[in-house]
């Protein structure tokens, strides 16, 4: 029987503890307080499906492993076979998983299940994308805190599938000064001083710059870590990194697009941070086709 942890990504870790998590909450959501009424109602208990889930269109695959957790909380003894794993491609009509076992487990789960493999794999792919355009630059693509209520852990986990790098997971994990920071702190250098006497010796300091002058600021303190370079030009970009030098990880940031993704990452900086990633992923199509086994 495949287990979930079978399907993650080797090298995009999922916590069993937040797969477990999530299909609680989210079937929880579903089955509210009488469970699945319909086939309660329509199915008699002793009925055996097979299901196939099936992509619909080419793409990059996530959240597996949060399906199959999905069907196996409704059904112990439904059996699982793997056709794909997350962070793989899949081509239209590629069958993901073969699921056999009570039909009521099955048309409980379905929905909860292919809710998780549509939102993520969604993620995954877009990330694709974007990685696929910036190939041959030293650019790496990150998301952001831009991301479902919830689902941070989840998103954060598809966009690796995707190729992608994580940004910070949340206010706890980073510094990170941004320009309302800096207002509130009393400029560039005051605020950077600050963090610093804070941060501990195994935490970054970024901070965010909106023109050239307060990028040479932050260099002059010599006190931050990585620079954001927020919604520059890609020329002004370009200047910035002629002007760091490679004395700071250099980040542009702020309406990345598909179709400017590529000349950002030409400008040579370190790393692109897109909130699009997460925020505005189309969902990806999946289906589950069921025949009931007499």
């Amino acid at each position: 029987m495949t287990t979930p942890s079978s399907l993650l990504q080797p090298d995009a870790f999922l916590s069993p503890l937040a797969i477990d998590e999530a299909v609680v909450r989210a079937l929880d959501e579903d089955l509210g307080r009488a469970g699945d009424v319909t086939s309660i109602a329509t199915i008699p208990e002793a009925t055996a499906a097979r299901a196939v889930m099936v992509a619909r269109r080419p793409g990059r695959i996530a959240g597996l492993p949060l399906a199959v957790a999905t069907l196996q909380k409704l059904g112990p003894d439904i059996r699982i076979e793997a056709h794909a794993r997350d962070g793989g491609s899949v081509v239209a009509g590629q069958h993901l998983l073969t699921i056999s076992g009570s039909a009521r487990g099955v048309l409980a789960a379905e929905r909860t299940a292919l809710n998780f493999v549509g939102r993520l794999s969604g993620v995954a792919t877009l990330t694709a994308d974007y990685v696929k355009r910036t190939a041959g630059t030293r650019t790496r693509i990150c998301c952001t805190r831009k991301t479902t209520p919830g689902l941070r852990a989840l998103e954060k986990y598809a966009v690796r599938c995707g190729g992608g790098f994580n940004h910070r997971f949340g206010l706890d994990d980073a510094i990170l000064i941004k320009d309302n920071h800096i207002a509130v702190a009393g400029g560039v250098r005051a605020v950077l001083e600050r963090a610093r006497s804070h941060a501990g010796h195994l935490v970054r300091i970024e901070i965010e710059v909106d023109t050239l002058d307060q990028l040479r600021e932050v260099l002059d303190t010599g006190l931050a870590d990585v620079v954001m370079l927020d919604n520059m030009e890609v020329a002004t970009l370009k200047q910035a990194v002629s002007i760091a030098k490679g004395r700071v990880v250099l980040e542009a940031s702020g309406g990345v697009t598909l179709d400017s993704i590529a000349d950002i990452a030409a400008t040579g900086v370190d790393y692109i941070s897109s909130g699009a990633l997460t925020h505005s992923a189309p969902n990806f199509d999946v289906a589950l086709d069921i025949e009931t086994k007499r």
